[in-house]
């Protein structure tokens, strides 16, 4: 039996639920205290869309908005996972990091 890979909109929901996202009126859900990484795969081919900022589920589709302001456009299908990372702050400290 093989099990199917793809992401629901249940599971999806868990993730922007980690990652303590906040639902704005326009149907975006910002996730201002961390980033998102969406790992997506179709026909043996995987892109890795990081640093996201918002997400929107429209039908089928999810949105992703960058920090770069680049939106990216996915079928819910096609993702298998996703990691929250902490966000970093925006500008260089002065001095040694």
């Amino acid at each position: 039996m093989m099990l199917d890979p793809s992401m629901t909109g249940d599971q999806l929901g868990a993730l922007l639920k980690l990652a303590e996202a906040g639902k704005a009126d326009d149907g975006w859900s910002s996730v201002g205290k961390h980033t998102l990484t969406l790992h997506t795969a179709f026909n043996g081919a995987s892109l890795s869309i990081a640093r996201i900022e918002a997400v929107k589920v429209s039908g089928s589709l999810v949105l992703a908005k960058s920090q770069r302001g680049e939106t990216h456009v996915v079928i819910l299908d096609n993702i298998f996972g996703g990691t929250i990372e902490p966000s970093r702050e925006t500008g260089r400290k002065a001095g040694f990091v």
